[in-house]
């Protein structure tokens, strides 16, 4: 088993950004970072953490899987989670 991180970002244009990643420190700041690995959040960098979800699982799928989910939600929707 393996964790998995999906994460939700608060941007500093009110917007949010979801991802996954297998860390989600290191992923935190990359994206405060401005590393290249992050184009949205170079141009919007994260506010904070708006929520973050484990995933414990033998594969990415279903850490993608939810991510896909949240993606496709409006952003009233995002904001109730």
């Amino acid at each position: 088993m393996k964790t998995y991180y999906v994460y939700m970002l608060l941007c500093i244009n009110d917007a949010y950004y979801t991802g996954f990643t297998t860390d989600i420190k290191r992923r935190y700041a990359e994206h405060c970072s401005g590393s290249i690995k992050c184009k949205y959040t170079r141009s919007f960098p994260p506010v904070e953490i708006a929520a973050c979800w484990i995933i414990e699982s033998d594969s990415s799928s279903d850490a993608l899987k939810l991510e896909s989910a949240i993606k496709k939600l409006n952003k009233d929707k995002k904001q109730r989670l």
